[in-house]
C-alpha cells in the first residue's frame, strides 16, 4: 500500500513571497528611472530629488522594527496584506505629485508601507519552511526582488519611451507607469489574503505529511519586543551593522546609478544606460541564488552553517568592495558597469544567510530582528540618496569620491561578518 503524496503548499507561500518581492522592488525602484522626467516636470533640481528618495529610506527604517513586531504579535497574512495595500496606494500617488513636499509625502507613506514586507516574508518563511530549506528559500526570494528591480528600468525606460520610426515604446506618461505599478499590489493582496493562512497546520491545503516535513513551527511564549536580549547580543549588532553597511552601497544601485551613467558616459543613448543601470540587480541576484543553492554544500565542507554564513559573509563583502574599487580605474562602460554588478554579485552573497540568521537566532522574535536588522539597514539607504549629491555639489560633480565611500562601507561590513554566530539563539 503506497502512502499518500506529501502536499508542497509551501510551494504556493514561495511564490507568493516572489511575486510580492518582484512587486517591491519594481515600485521602489520606478522612479529612479522616472527621476530626469519628474525633476523636469515638477522643477526639481538634484538635492531636491534626493529628499524624495531619502524620505523613502527614513520611513522604511522607522517603520522596519514595528512592521515586524507586528508580524509576531498578530500574524504576517494580515500584516501584509495591509501593508501591500498602503504601499499600493502612495505608488499611485508618487505619480500625481504635484511639488516637492507631496512628493517627499508620497514617498514617506510609501516607505511606511515596504517597511513590514521582508519582516513578514521572513515570519511566514519561518513558519511554513522546516530550517534546511530557509536559506534557499531566501536565496530565491533575493534573486526575485533583485531581478525584478534589475529589469525594472529597461521595462519603465520602455513604457516611458516615445515609439517612432525604428524606436519601441509604449510613449506614457510616468503617472500612468506608476498607476499601472501600485494596481499589481493590490492585486497582490487580496489573493495572498485570501489564500494565506499564518501557520500550514491551519491550512486545508496542507498535508500531514507535508506538516511533517515542516516540523513545529508555532511559537508560543511572549511576544514583547526583546530589546533586552537584541542589545545584549554581539551577534545582533553585528548583523545590524553589516546591514547598514550594504545596504549604504546597495542603494546607489536603486536610485543615483541611472543619473551616475547618464554623467560619466555622455555618449550613450537612453535605451543603452537602461540596460546597464539593470546590471547591478541582476548580478544581485545571481549572488543571491548561488549564496542559496551552495549554503548546504558549504555546511557539510566548513563543519556548520554559522561557518558557511560567515565566510560568505565575509568574502562577499570584501570582494564586493574590491570590484568597486577597480570600477573606478576602468573607462570603458561596458567594463566599469561589469565590474560594479560583480560588486553587487558578491555583496548578495551575504543576503541570505543575513536573513537565515535572523530567522534561526530570532526564533519566536524573527520578525522583531529581521525588522531590526532591515530598520539599520534602511538607515543607511536613507542616508546614501542624500550624501550622494552633497558629496557631489562638494567635488565639483565628481563621483570618484563617493564610489570610493562604497566601497569602504563593503568592506566595514566584511569585518562585521567575522563576528557574527547564528548558532546564538535569542528565545532560549
Amino acid at each position: 500500500m503506497t502512502s499518500p503524496p506529501t502536499s508542497q503548499a509551501r510551494r504556493v507561500v514561495l511564490f507568493f513571497a516572489v511575486t510580492l518581492a518582484i512587486i517591491t522592488y519594481v515600485d521602489r525602484v520606478c522612479i529612479s528611472q522616472a527621476a530626469p522626467a519628474m525633476q523636469a516636470e515638477l522643477g526639481l533640481t538634484k538635492i531636491q530629488m534626493g529628499y524624495a528618495f531619502t524620505a523613502f529610506g527614513w520611513a522604511y527604517a522607522l517603520f522596519e522594527i514595528p512592521g515586524g513586531w507586528l508580524g509576531d504579535r498578530i500574524g504576517p497574512r494580515k500584516v501584509l496584506m495591509r501593508v501591500v495595500g498602503m504601499w499600493s496606494l502612495f505608488t499611485v500617488a508618487t505619480g500625481w505629485a504635484w511639488n516637492l513636499w507631496s512628493l517627499v509625502v508620497s514617498r514617506f507613506f510609501f516607505g511606511m508601507g515596504e517597511a513590514g514586507c521582508f519582516p513578514n516574508i521572513t515570519k511566514a518563511f519561518t513558519n511554513w519552511f522546516p530550517s534546511a530549506e530557509r536559506v534557499k528559500a531566501q536565496g530565491i526570494l533575493w534573486l526575485s526582488a533583485r531581478w525584478g528591480g534589475a529589469f525594472t528600468p529597461l521595462l519603465v525606460g520602455w513604457m516611458l519611451a516615445s515609439g517612432g520610426e525604428g524606436k519601441f515604446g509604449l510613449g506614457l506618461h510616468y503617472r500612468w507607469v506608476f498607476l499601472i505599478f501600485g494596481l499589481l499590489g493590490v492585486v497582490w493582496a487580496l489573493s495572498f489574503y485570501r489564500w494565506f493562512r499564518d501557520y500550514p497546520k491551519n491550512h486545508p491545503s496542507v498535508s500531514a505529511a507535508e506538516l511533517a516535513v515542516i516540523g513545529e513551527t508555532l511559537h508560543s511564549g511572549d511576544h514583547s519586543m526583546p530589546w533586552g536580549k537584541l542589545l545584549a547580543s554581539r551577534t545582533v549588532w553585528m548583523l545590524w551593522a553589516q546591514y547598514f553597511f550594504m545596504s549604504y552601497a546597495w542603494y546607489f544601485y536603486i536610485t543615483w546609478f541611472p543619473t551616475y551613467l547618464k554623467e560619466q558616459f555622455t555618449g550613450m543613448g537612453d535605451m543603452q544606460r537602461a540596460l546597464l543601470a539593470c546590471v547591478p540587480l541582476f548580478f544581485g541576484g545571481i549572488g543571491s541564488i548561488l549564496a542559496g543553492l551552495l549554503s548546504a554544500r558549504l555546511d557539510v565542507w566548513l563543519g556548520s552553517i554559522a561557518r558557511t554564513r560567515r565566510w560568505l559573509g565575509v568574502l562577499g563583502m570584501g570582494a564586493a568592495g574590491l570590484m568597486l574599487s577597480i570600477s573606478m580605474q576602468l573607462q570603458t562602460p561596458v567594463a566599469s558597469v561589469l565590474a560594479i554588478g560583480l560588486a553587487a554579485l558578491f555583496s548578495d552573497l551575504a543576503m541570505p544567510g543575513a536573513w537565515g540568521a535572523c530567522m534561526d537566532v530570532g526564533g519566536r522574535h524573527t520578525g522583531a530582528l529581521s525588522g531590526s536588522m532591515n530598520m539599520m539597514g534602511q538607515v543607511g539607504g536613507a542616508i546614501a540618496p542624500m550624501a550622494v549629491p552633497l558629496v557631489l555639489a562638494a567635488t565639483n560633480n565628481n563621483w570618484t569620491i563617493n564610489m570610493g565611500l562604497f566601497a569602504v562601507s563593503y568592506f566595514l561590513g566584511a569585518i562585521c561578518w567575522a563576528f557574527i554566530n547564528s548558532d546564538e539563539r535569542l528565545h532560549e
